[in-house]
C-alpha cells in the first residue's frame, strides 16, 4: 500500500496537512453580498437608495445593487440573477402597471417564490394598496414619500430575514432530498473503492446547496482502519493523490490523532474546520470520513452530514455483505476452472488466457467495466460441461468421428444446466457462456442454432477467444498452428462463425492479443 517512511521513521512524502501549512485563499469561505434589484425609471431613486444603504451589512454580508429602469430590463436582470434577495419595484415605469405585471411574471412564469418583492410607488392612486395586496403576490407596499432612511433600513432588514429563512427551509428540504437520492445510489452493488468515492461525491453535492455564499473547496478522504493505521480508499480535492496510501505516510500526526479519537470513542466529531465521521460495521471493519474546510458550515450543514453519515454506515455494511457473497462466488468459479484445467493436462493456461482475451475484447467492443469484469470472471466456465464427457472422447488423439463429435456437443447444455437455476448475476452469466460459446454468427453452431445478435455478446466474445487460444496451442488431437494460419482462418470465418464486428476489433488490437498469448505460454 506504499507506506513510505525513511530510515528514521519520518514520512518521506510531504505532508498534506503538516504543521505550519496554510490554506489557499480559495479554500476559505467568502460570503457573497445580498443582491438587490432597484427597478425604477427615476435615476434619482437609484442614487438615493444606494447612498442610504451604502454601508448596510446583514449577517456579515453587504449589499450588491443591480439597476433596471424599465420592466423589460428588470425581467432580464431577474432571469440572469435568480439568487436575488429583494426587488425594490416601482409600479409605474414604461406603463402604468409595469411593476404589477412584473411581479406576476416573477411569481407565475419564473416560479420564483423566494425573492422578496417590495412595491414602491409615487402614485398610490394608480395602484391602491388594498387591491394590490389581494391581487399580487408581493411582500411590502410602500409609498416613496414614507420611505425615510430609517424605514428603508427596517424594510430591507425585515425582507432579508424573510429571504434567509425561506432559503434555510429550502436548503433543509433539498438536503434531505439529496440524502434520500444519494442513499439509494449508495445501496447499489459496487466495489468498496467506488462506494467510498461515491460517499465523498454525495457529501460535496449535499453541502453545495447554499446559493448565498461561494462554495467551499472541500477536500476529504475515506479510509479504513488496518492495524494501527488507516488506508485511504478514496479522496477528493487536494488529497486526491493519497488513494491507497497509509494515512500516517501522507498526513500529520494531528490528522492521525483525530482519526484515532473518532475510532476509540466510536463517535463522529467536528474539530475547528475538520469533520471526522466514524463508520463501523457489524463485521468489525472500522471506517472514517475526513473532510477539511468545514469551519463555516451552518448547523443545518452539520446535521445533514450526520444524517448522511448514518446512512453511509448502513450502506457500508450492505456493500461488505455483497462483497462477501461475490467473493464466495468468485472462489467457487475459480475452483471449478482449476478442476477443468487439471483434468485436461494439455490445456495448461487455456482458461486463464481465454479470460484475459474476453476481458480485452469486452472493453474494446464498448461493454461497461462491470460487464467486462463479469465476463473475465465467468469465461473460464465455458467448458465446465466437459466434466461429464468420457475420457475416451475428450483425450482421443486425432480427429473425432461424426458420432464422437455428437457425443461431445452436449457439454454446452450440461454446463448450462449446472448454473441455470441460480438467480445470481454471476451464475446466470456463467450459464450463458457455457451454453452459447459454440453458436455461430450464421446460425450453423450448436446447441440451439442461434444466429447473429440472438447470440449473447458474452457467448460471441468467448467463442472467438476460445478458438484463437485453442488453435495457437498444442492439443492432444492437433499440433500448434502458426499465427499466420490462425489469423487467416479467423478472417475467413468472419461473418460465418464469428461476429464480423468482433473480428474487426480483434484485428485492430491483434498486438495486445498476441502479447497475452506470449505472456502465458503452455
Amino acid at each position: 500500500m506504499g507506506n513510505a517512511h525513511d530510515s528514521n521513521g519520518v514520512s518521506s512524502t510531504k505532508s498534506l496537512f503538516e504543521k505550519g501549512a496554510t490554506d489557499k485563499p480559495d479554500d476559505l469561505m467568502q460570503k457573497k453580498p445580498w443582491k438587490i434589484i432597484i427597478a425604477d425609471d427615476e435615476v434619482e431613486v437609484h442614487n438615493v437608495t444606494k447612498m442610504v444603504l451604502d454601508d448596510y451589512v446583514f449577517e456579515g454580508q453587504s449589499l450588491e445593487f443591480l439597476s433596471a429602469y424599465s420592466g423589460e430590463e428588470t425581467k432580464q436582470l431577474i432571469c440572469a440573477n435568480s439568487d436575488t434577495a429583494i426587488i425594490l419595484l416601482d409600479v409605474v415605469m414604461e406603463t402604468d402597471d409595469a411593476g404589477l405585471q412584473l411581479a406576476r411574471y416573477i411569481r407565475q412564469d419564473l416560479k420564483n417564490s423566494f425573492v422578496r418583492i417590495i412595491l414602491r410607488t409615487g402614485q398610490p392612486g394608480k395602484a391602491p394598496e388594498r387591491d394590490v395586496i389581494i391581487d399580487y403576490d408581493i411582500n411590502e407596499y410602500k409609498e416613496k414619500t414614507e420611505l425615510t432612511a430609517q424605514k428603508l433600513f427596517t424594510t430591507i432588514t425585515t425582507a432579508l430575514r424573510s429571504y434567509r429563512d425561506l432559503r434555510i427551509i429550502e436548503k433543509n428540504r433539498s438536503g434531505l432530498e439529496q440524502i434520500i437520492k444519494a442513499s439509494a445510489r449508495l445501496f447499489e452493488h459496487q466495489s468498496l473503492k467506488e462506494f467510498a468515492k461515491g460517499v465523498l461525491t454525495q457529501l460535496v453535492s449535499i453541502l453545495k446547496l447554499d446559493e448565498s455564499s461561494v462554495y467551499l473547496q472541500l477536500s476529504g478522504f475515506s479510509a479504513f482502519k488496518e492495524n494501527d493505521d488507516f488506508i485511504v480508499l478514496a479522496a477528493t480535492g487536494k488529497y486526491e493523490n493519497s488513494v491507497d496510501q497509509y494515512v500516517s505516510s501522507m498526513f500529520s500526526v494531528d490528522v492521525m490523532r483525530y482519526l484515532r479519537q473518532a475510532v476509540d470513542t466510536e463517535k463522529s466529531l467536528f474539530v475547528d474546520d475538520l469533520y471526522v465521521g466514524y463508520l463501523a460495521t457489524k463485521s468489525g471493519m472500522k471506517n472514517v470520513l475526513f473532510l477539511k474546510s468545514c469551519g463555516h458550515l451552518s448547523k443545518i450543514d452539520r446535521d445533514l452530514i450526520r444524517i448522511f453519515s448514518n446512512n453511509v454506515a448502513v450502506a457500508f455494511e450492505n456493500i461488505l455483505l455483497n462483497k462477501e457473497l461475490v467473493d464466495t462466488h468468485k472462489e467457487m468459479l475459480m475452483t471449478l476452472g482449476e478442476v477443468i484445467e487439471n483434468r485436461s493436462t494439455d490445456v495448461g493456461k487455456h482458461v486463464h488466457r481465454v479470460s484475459l482475451f474476453c476481458y480485452l475484447l469486452a472493453i474494446k467492443v464498448g461493454l461497461s467495466q462491470d460487464e467486462a469484469d463479469l465476463l473475465r470472471l465467468v469465461s473460464p466456465m465455458h467448458d465446465v460441461g466437459k466434466v461429464a464427457i468420457p475420457d475416451s472422447i475428450l483425450f482421443k488423439p486425432g480427429k473425432l468421428t461424426p458420432e464422437e463429435f455428437e457425443k461431445i456437443k452436449p457439454h454446452t447444455t450440461i454446463g448450462y444446466d449446472i448454473f441455470k437455476n441460480s438467480n445470481r448475476q454471476i451464475m446466470q452469466a456463467a450459464a450463458i457462456v457455457a451454453h452459447q460459446h459454440h453458436e455461430h454468427w450464421d446460425g450453423g453452431g450448436y446447441p440451439q442454432g442461434l444466429k447473429g445478435e440472438k447470440i449473447h455478446i458474452f457467448g460471441r466474445i468467448t467463442g472467438l477467444a476460445d478458438v484463437f487460444d485453442s488453435l495457437t496451442h498444442w492439443r492432444v488431437y492437433k499440433e500448434k498452428w502458426g499465427m499466420t494460419r490462425v489469423l487467416k482462418l479467423i478472417e475467413a470465418q468472419r461473418g460465418s462463425r464469428f461476429d464480423p464486428n468482433l473480428v474487426d476489433i480483434f484485428f485492430e488490437n491483434i498486438e495486445a492479443f498476441v502479447e497475452i498469448n506470449n505472456r502465458y505460454p503452455g
